[in-house]
């Protein structure tokens, strides 16, 4: 496979090279784990009302819920920010790895997801309990589908990889 130069450009950048190689606390790790906080906060929000909407404890209602989106979005917000320092970091390993495109992809699918969710569950106030876990039943089994996908691909990542930086094999 022939990897892009400009790959090579941006692992040269000072960033790229700051957030690969320093020894500060606020380097790549720090980044890693904001990250996994961020997804935490998107998967598991998501995670609490689809399993809701499925029957998982009746006991809780489900219209109080809809205040988990705000804490939803901020995680969205956290990933997606500290998802891009970690890519610039090893732009060649993430953009020659086809995992990456296929998380990418169901990121796409589970943040569209997520807001039909929203609109169509959460947004008409005139539904009781039973319309709402009615109307978002097939959306939540996509929905959790789809972020079991974001996170199995996340940590696939790093050994599905074929190249490390530019120009040198992963591993090596």
């Amino acid at each position: 496979m022939a990897v892009p130069e400009i790959l090579h450009t941006i692992e040269k950048t000072a960033l790229s090279t700051w957030l690969r190689e320093s020894p500060s606390f606020f380097g790549f790790y720090f980044f890693l784990t904001l990250h996994t906080i961020g997804m935490s906060l998107l998967v598991g929000g998501n995670a609490v009302i689809d399993l809701r909407i499925l029957g998982a404890a009746p006991s809780i209602p489900l219209k109080p819920l809809r205040g988990l989106f705000s804490i939803i979005w901020a995680g969205l917000g956290i990933s997606v920010t500290t998802g891009i320092l970690l890519l610039l970091a090893y732009p060649t390993k993430e953009l020659t790895n086809p995992d990456f495109y296929a998380k990418l992809t169901f990121i796409t699918l589970g943040v569209i997801t997520m807001r039909k969710v929203n609109i169509q569950v959460f947004e008409d106030s005139s539904l009781n309990e039973l319309a709402m876990i009615a109307k978002g039943k097939v959306l939540a089994r996509w929905s959790l589908f789809f972020w079991i996908g974001v996170v199995t691909l996340g940590r696939l990542l790093p050994d599905t990889a074929i190249y490390g930086t530019f120009g040198h094999p992963a591993g090596g």
